[in-house]
């Protein structure tokens, strides 16, 4: 039996709408996930506001919730969240979102009022913290 060469041609990301973005970046963080041990399961609803689950292969779980930039938002206060975002699709962080919520709210008071910050770029002052959680 003969086999046709498959072929494939790689994808824009901006040329994807937010749905698409959001399952692409699904699957690239699971697959560097994956290199530290963690199966990824992804939640239909936001369950305890995550969006997908990582199980270790020791056992633990870390829930997840998968954003384009750097945020933090009240709702995920004291649910023990942790925040997945690339800056380039190349750079994955994965941080304890209330760490991050209270370095955040201390530049920036109106994120408490507001109940939340997303940052489009990550400020120089932020730079040393999340490099912390580069993965």
């Amino acid at each position: 039996m003969k086999f046709k060469k498959l072929e494939m041609e790689k994808i824009d990301y901006n040329s994807l709408n937010a749905r698409q973005k959001e399952s692409y970046n699904y699957q690239k963080i699971s697959g560097i996930l994956a290199e530290y041990g963690y199966t990824t399961y992804r939640m239909q609803d936001d369950y305890q506001g995550a969006d997908f689950h990582a199980v270790h292969i020791d056992g633990h779980v870390k829930k997840v919730q998968l954003k384009g930039r750097v945020a933090i938002e009240k709702k995920y206060l004291d649910k023990e969240v942790y925040i997945a975002f690339s800056n380039d699709c190349n750079v994955w962080y994965l941080y304890p979102h209330d760490k991050i919520y209270e370095v955040i709210a201390s530049h920036s008071p109106g994120a408490k009022i507001n109940g939340g910050r997303s940052i489009g770029y990550i400020p120089s002052w932020l730079v040393p913290i999340l490099n912390e959680y580069q993965i």
